[in-house]
């Protein structure tokens, strides 16, 4: 299922891209909103039998623009492109929240394509003269730190006697 919504979430995007000249920064821009979207539309897709799914993301996003936007107002630090408030890159943040939460709550093997497209949202925003590697880095972090904060993974084994043993595995299976 998460790899079906991660397509369609890339045909959606490129399809728009491909229709126009296509622009590296407006990809960028519309992946940034694409990815917390996706995140919180996932939240009501796969039940984990609890009912706090939606409210982990609100929490997540909520801290992660928060402090953000704080520390834009704290650093103030110049644009390449002579702007204010380069630091940290919030279209990096927003992306890399997005893309941490679906990590988090579903696994690794849906969080490498989020992630994969919340590069590209950092790696836009250098291109467009906007950040620096610093400021996309600022906003990786925050994304991150932001949903390993509030995120609880959908299938995390609860300790106990009857769970001894039992590990959460992963394979990636490559078809040549």
């Amino acid at each position: 299922m998460g790899k079906l919504i991660t397509i369609l979430l890339c045909i959606t995007i490129v399809s728009t891209s491909i229709a126009q000249e296509f622009d590296y920064e407006k990809l960028g821009d519309n992946l940034q909103i694409a990815l917390p979207i996706s995140a919180f539309a996932s939240t009501f897709i796969w039940k984990d039998n609890t009912s706090n799914a939606p409210s982990q993301f609100i929490q997540t996003m909520g801290f992660s623009f928060v402090i953000t936007h704080s520390l834009k107002r704290l650093v103030n630090k110049e644009r390449p492109n002579g702007g204010d408030y380069s630091f940290p890159s919030g279209h990096t943040s927003a992306a890399f929240t997005g893309a941490a939460f679906i990590d988090k709550k579903y696994g690794f093997h849906t969080g490498i394509p989020a992630y994969l497209l919340a590069s590209y949202v950092g790696w836009s925003r250098v291109n467009a003269n906007k950040h620096d590697y610093w400021d996309v880095l600022g906003g990786v972090i925050i994304g991150y730190g932001s949903a390993y904060i509030f995120t609880t993974p959908i299938n995390k084994i609860k300790p106990g006697i009857s769970n001894i043993g039992k590990t959460n595995t992963f394979s990636l299976h490559i078809k040549l």
